[in-house]
């Protein structure tokens, strides 16, 4: 039996995360929970799953846990899951945290493999490698712990690469949905609202992400997890819009034969795979109906989410000519800030692009040695941000 450490058990991948779990029963376990803010949420998948411990941000919660829950052990707060997931013993971290605050404890469960071994970490919080994709991905190949991507792109990028893995790539192909403002122009995009932004077409996902995919951000960002997961120029890394979303990518080999993985928009599909790797096991999913779909179709990235993309790819390319990375750490950062700023109601939708273009124009690239240097640009960034809208 896989023992899992489940970080973000309450929101929407954790929460699907648990409900694979909850159908395999004799092959997993999940003995670490943490969770933000849902404590109530958090009550209920502790009586149905009863975890070894929990992690809780706020003290006041945690100290009511305490006084609840005699049998658990409870930490609290980003050093109570440092501690965490030193004391717990688990074969998996599936790491569905959001934002930068994934990116200590993929260090952490990386460390903590290298110790005992026989660890691997499913990774859904993509920031962990946009803003510490060469130190993760070293400290991980030293280590000999295994990333297995979450997201359904690089899943599929992932599973089409099982057996080809001595065969060079000859380019990766991301599929984008386009969101839901596909085929809108500036002048469109100007009168958006929030609730607009939150209605991704295929998807359901957590407000942040889903404003990502709106913005397509989020894709940019999946082009910079593809460098750092496949080890990959930027210049063989595309995008396609694929408003259908059953094409979840693709991979090009050196002889011209293109692999791709199909299936309807589910994320238990790549999360299961993620547990069950290298096996697949069985899942109830509703199956792929290639006739009904009758045809698939595909469109060129255009107007401001060709922008967010040209971000991504400029950030790249920078980090290929002069390995430096922070260009990609202030990418996120900012981002984190600005989305913050707009499910607030605070500034408008495309503020966000607009904001980053500048801040990125603005910023002087430098080398990333320390994960303190991360965390430093990532607070140069939000001040950046901070002063543009106080």
């Amino acid at each position: 039996m896989k023992r899992v450490a489940i970080l973000g058990s309450t929101g929407s991948v954790g929460t699907q995360a648990l409900s694979v779990i909850a159908s395999n029963p004799r092959r997993l376990k999940p003995v670490l929970l943490s969770c933000k803010s849902r404590v109530d949420m958090l009550r209920n998948q502790i009586q149905r799953f009863h975890p070894e411990a929990v992690v809780i941000e706020r003290k006041e919660d945690a100290a009511e846990f305490r006084r609840e829950y005699h049998d658990i052990k409870v930490y609290c707060g980003a050093s109570g899951l440092d501690e965490a997931l030193a004391d717990t013993d688990f074969d998996i971290m599936l790491n569905a945290l959001v934002g930068i605050a994934g990116l200590k404890p993929t260090l952490a469960a990386i460390k903590k493999g290298a110790e005992i071994g026989g660890i691997s970490v499913a990774l859904a919080n993509k920031e962990t490698l946009v803003t510490g994709g060469r130190l993760v991905t070293e400290a991980a190949r030293k280590a000999g712990v295994p990333l297995v991507p979450v997201d359904s792109e690089h899943s599929a990028i992932f599973q089409c690469l099982q057996g080809n893995q001595e065969n060079p790539i000859k380019r990766i192909i991301l599929t984008a949905s386009g969101g839901p403002f596909r085929g809108y122009d500036r002048e469109r995009l100007s009168a958006v609202t929030l609730g607009d932004a939150l209605q991704h077409p295929n998807w359901k996902m957590g407000r942040k992400i889903t404003v990502d995919s709106a913005t397509m951000l989020n894709k940019g960002f999946e082009i910079i997890e593809a460098k750092w997961l496949y080890g990959i120029e930027a210049s063989r890394i595309e995008v396609a819009i694929h408003p259908q979303s059953i094409i979840h990518s693709l991979v090009e080999f050196e002889d011209g034969a293109l692999l791709a993985q199909l299936g309807n928009p589910d994320m238990k599909v790549p999360i299961s795979y993620a547990f069950s790797w290298p096996e697949r096991w069985a899942t109830d999913n509703r199956a792929l109906d290639l006739i009904g779909l009758r045809s698939l179709f595909f469109e060129e990235p255009l107007g401001e989410g060709r922008r967010s993309l040209d971000m991504a790819y400029r950030v790249l390319r920078e980090s290929e000519e002069t390995g430096h990375d922070s260009g990609s750490i202030v990418l996120n950062s900012a981002n984190e800030a600005l989305v913050e700023l707009f499910l607030a109601g605070k500034i408008p939708f495309l503020t966000i692009i607009d904001t980053l273009e500048r801040i990125l124009d603005r910023h002087e690239s430098k080398q990333i040695e320390t994960i303190g240097d991360i965390f430093e640009v990532d607070k140069e960034a939000r001040r950046a941000v901070a002063r543009r809208w106080k």
